[in-house]
């Protein structure tokens, strides 16, 4: 692959995550986190599948998804049962 079609993935990818998905750190309910860490999953496996390249930046922006939604899955648990 040269390096012309990974940055065309990689413009691709971040022109796609920046119209749809808003930053983790402005998510503030667990459906809409969910819906993007599914939708970043499924771009990525699309990705892995016909060009077998993902930039590495989606798998920290899924990170960052992942982590968020923990953050709120905790502060529901400490107003449920603390």
């Amino acid at each position: 692959m040269s390096d012309y079609e990974r940055k065309t993935i990689e413009e691709n990818l971040k022109n796609f995550t920046s119209r749809n998905f808003e930053k983790p750190s402005t998510c503030r309910n667990l459906d809409q986190i969910r819906f993007y860490v599914r939708e970043l999953c499924m771009k990525i496996e699309d990705l892995e599948n016909r060009f077998d390249y993902v930039p590495g930046w989606a798998y920290a922006l899924l990170a960052q998804y992942n982590e968020r939604q923990n953050t709120l899955i905790y502060i529901d648990f400490k107003k449920s049962y603390c």
